[in-house]
């Protein structure tokens, strides 16, 4: 082999590795974008039976217990794609799931009286205002 040949080989090798270096990458990058798609699809699903205060329960369920939403949302999707599950969710329906299933979901509550057409919070009540 003359020392320009062995150059082609070389580059033709060099060429090959980098086709199959993008390749591998491409495919890592396909499996990411594919599971993400089909969460939110399964997401999508889920909120179209969502009625009331469902959303806010769920949105805060997925705050505070992300894998436990993510397998409640799958089989959620399941019993609805099998017709099992075809009502609407209320919110206190998905909250007492949660809370069935061990993911007591959190609320922030505040307390307000209303006193002569104003709000009043309780410091504010007991301090007289």
């Amino acid at each position: 082999m003359s020392s320009d040949e062995l150059k082609l080989w070389k580059q033709r090798k060099l060429l090959e590795m980098q086709r199959r270096a993008l390749m591998k990458t491409a495919e890592e990058a396909k499996p990411k974008e594919t599971v993400k798609k089909k969460e939110e699809n399964q997401e999508q699903i889920l909120r179209k039976l969502f009625e009331g205060r469902a959303a806010e329960v769920y949105d805060v369920a997925k705050v505070q217990y992300p894998e436990t939403t993510k397998k409640i949302t799958r089989v959620l999707v399941e019993l609805i794609s099998k017709r099992e599950l075809a009502g609407p969710i209320s919110g206190e329906e998905l909250f007492w799931l949660f809370r069935r299933l061990g993911a007591n979901v959190r609320f922030e509550t505040h307390i307000r009286f209303v006193e002569s057409g104003k709000t009043k919070t309780i410091a504010e009540k007991l301090k007289g205002e």
